[in-house]
């Protein structure tokens, strides 16, 4: 069998100092988590962050940031995870749409309210990733090149 790493994108999303997150169901409990979610065959990923947003929040996302490209092991006997981290505005909330399957809620926290929630966070991501952002870490969208569909003859 092949090993390859899950590539998953996440964004954070800051207004009025605070963090939207999302409430999600998983194999542990409820949890908190960035909107985020495994990038897709066929899609780039500005799309992907894009999408998972959307899918999660209601809320169309303008990514302007890089925040950071993280490589994350729970330990040896879990899948690793190249996850992309994003910051940028959220726009045009829709109330009336259905969030993914196993999203309860969303909310805007504060950096202090997410550390309360320290135990019940999806990955030590969720909280570095916010302290990454605070402490001024941006990388531009150009960092990012896709090179689909290209025909070399």
């Amino acid at each position: 069998m092949v090993w390859k790493p899950h590539v998953t994108v996440a964004a954070i999303i800051e207004q009025d100092n605070r963090f939207l997150c999302v409430e999600e169901e998983t194999p542990n409990g409820l949890q908190f988590n960035q909107p985020a979610g495994h990038f897709e065959e066929n899609e780039d990923l500005i799309t992907a962050i894009k999408r998972e947003v959307n899918e999660e929040t209601a809320w169309q996302f303008e990514p302007q940031n890089i925040i950071s490209i993280q490589l994350w092991r729970k330990n040896p006997e879990f899948p690793t995870f190249i996850r992309i981290c994003f910051s940028g505005q959220c726009h045009n909330y829709n109330p009336n749409q259905k969030l993914d399957d196993g999203i309860i809620a969303t909310h805007w926290l504060t950096r202090e309210e997410v550390a309360l929630q320290q135990h019940r966070l999806r990955s030590p991501l969720v909280l570095t990733s916010i302290d990454d952002y605070l402490n001024g870490h941006r990388y531009p969208l150009s960092l990012i090149k896709s090179f689909l569909d290209l025909n070399h003859e």
